[in-house]
């Protein structure tokens, strides 16, 4: 969900590490811009690969990634269907190798991932980084190969626009905090779930902390103003954005809701459907 960003939220990287590649999954839509991002990681010298984010359950996007063997692990960044629908035949098609993520539920031949024990990938340092806030689930991974560094931030920070929080599952608070540990990864390319890799995870990051905090004086004046439920709000704060989109939108307002819950409580009256905690 761009919401009224549509533009990328820092410089786009010019080069990428040679021991990265992407393969762009065919699912563009209005909710995954140009199509599910899929990285494949192989250190220089290195026989095996990993793959993050294999994308939907598409053959020849699968058989794409296949190609790009031999793979020894597939990460997930977060469970979303365009993330992770593919998985299991992509590890059907590698004949068994793990696939890794927080949620158990997407998790096959292995344990689930977490900030205790970074996964083993040949060749590279890799460390999971709790990133929570578009969902409960949420990683990025920050992975080293001598002096090169890149962050895969999957939905958290997107190559264009912003991300919805995708409320009950997504939490705002945990967002901002996610955003602002994201913060201090200066100068560090980040490799998007969606849009084009950018030249700066920190700068990025810092641009969506703007842009939420601009997003909730928009929702505070909204409730002011008399707005008593969440379509209301959405009405107002997303006037510009299609309406075949403010579905999505109000996953981020109900989550701005109750983050702002005990502040705007006073401005709500009566019997309304604003929903505050």
């Amino acid at each position: 969900m761009t919401g009224h960003v549509t533009a990328p939220a820092a410089a786009l990287a010019d080069q990428l590490p040679t021991w990265v590649t992407l393969l762009r999954a065919p699912n563009p839509g209005p909710m995954t811009l140009d199509g599910t991002n899929t990285w494949v990681l192989r250190a220089p010298g290195e026989e095996h690969a990993v793959v993050v984010d294999p994308g939907p359950a598409d053959e020849a996007h699968l058989a794409a990634i296949a190609a790009h063997g031999p793979i020894a692990l597939v990460l997930i960044t977060h469970g979303h269907a365009d993330h992770t629908e593919g998985a299991p035949r992509l590890s059907d098609l590698l004949g068994g190798v793990p696939v890794r993520a927080v949620d158990p539920a997407h998790t096959t031949n292995s344990r689930p991932l977490g900030a205790d024990a970074a996964p083993e990938v040949p060749g590279l340092n890799l460390r999971v980084v709790p990133t929570p806030g578009h969902t409960g689930d949420s990683v990025c991974l920050l992975v080293e190969h001598g002096d090169e560094r890149v962050v895969l931030t999957g939905d958290t920070i997107l190559g264009r626009g912003t991300t919805v929080v995708a409320h009950p599952d997504g939490h705002l608070g945990d967002y901002l905090t996610s955003l602002e540990l994201l913060s201090t990864h200066r100068g560090v390319p980040a490799l998007p779930g969606h849009g084009p890799a950018l030249a700066d995870c920190g700068a990025a990051a810092d641009f969506y902390l703007a842009h939420r905090r601009a997003r909730l004086d928009q929702v505070r004046a909204a409730v002011v103003a008399g707005a008593t439920t969440a379509a209301e709000v959405v009405a107002v704060v997303y006037a510009d954005v299609d309406r075949s989109l403010w579905w999505a939108a109000e996953w981020s307002v109900r989550a701005q809701l109750e983050y702002l819950g005990p502040e705007v409580r006073e401005f709500v009256t009566g019997d309304t459907e604003l929903e505050l905690p």
